[in-house]
């Protein structure tokens, strides 16, 4: 299996190769690589679509040990991929976390950033008001495992009521470690705020955002694609927190168009 020794890191990636442009998938909080197949399907015979498992998740999780990080150094990873790989510079779509390294990336590595797709992502803190529900639920789950209860919580924040695809996501759920849940909510609620630093993102960008996301509001993607100095916005009617995954089809159309116009 496709393994990459990077940044400290043991980072596990796929990649269709190819000569077409590069496209990097990064993923959400409690997600993996996996969550980009719909885009991956619909994008390989045009382009070269990298997706990897990030810190704490997936493949590249190590169940015993995690170290405290931050999405700089999520960032650093992504940038160490790609130079990894021989990539020079990549379109970078991340879906929240995914987001939020993503940005990172552009602030901090923008010779490798081509372009941008935001989705159900923000540039702010976490919203006040959810994060201490966040806490809690986390609390539990670290101590007591994640009951079906928890599982359908998450299900609802993430994916929406009643997807298809959501018993094989909570199958994934039920093996997280405590130690990589632990350092990755760290990550996500300790993160700064760059909203001040849009500006100094140059690159095109596209903010696609489900309607009905009860993680990220819509108002708090809309702030980002208002700061963001060559932004296009896209809603996706009817979706939640993963819109890439259960409404892959507008999305997929979204991205095309986008890449088109791009290449």
């Amino acid at each position: 299996m496709p393994f990459a020794q990077v940044n400290g890191q043991n980072i596990y990636y796929e990649d269709t190769g190819g000569r077409g442009p590069a496209i990097v998938f990064s993923h959400g909080l409690l997600m993996d690589h996996a969550m980009f197949e719909p885009q991956i399907q619909a994008l390989q015979g045009r382009y070269r679509c990298i997706s990897w498992d990030e810190r704490g998740h997936g493949q590249t999780a190590d169940p015993e040990h995690c170290e405290s990080f931050t999405y700089y150094d999520s960032a650093d990873d992504l940038a160490a991929l790609l130079k990894h790989l021989g990539v020079d510079k990549a379109v970078l779509v991340g879906m929240s976390q995914g987001g939020y390294l993503s940005l990172r990336c552009a602030l901090i590595h923008p010779e490798v950033v081509g372009a941008l797709v935001l989705i159900d992502t923000q540039a702010m803190l976490e919203d006040p008001e959810l994060l201490p529900h966040h806490e809690a639920l986390l609390k539990a789950w670290m101590e007591h495992g994640l009951s079906d209860d928890m599982a359908s919580t998450v299900e609802h924040i993430i994916l929406g009521q009643g997807w298809e695809g959501a018993p094989a996501w909570r199958a994934k759920w039920k093996q997280a470690s405590p130690v990589n849940l632990g350092q990755s909510f760290v990550a996500l609620a300790l993160r700064d705020d760059i909203s001040p630093r849009l500006a100094e993102i140059k690159v095109p960008a596209l903010v696609i955002h489900g309607d009905k996301d009860a993680a990220i509001s819509v108002e708090r993607a809309r702030a980002m694609f208002k700061a963001l100095p060559d932004a296009r916005w896209m809603d996706v009617a009817g979706a939640g927190h993963a819109a890439n995954l259960t409404h892959p089809e507008p999305v997929n159309a979204a991205i095309q168009q986008f890449l088109d116009q791009l290449h």
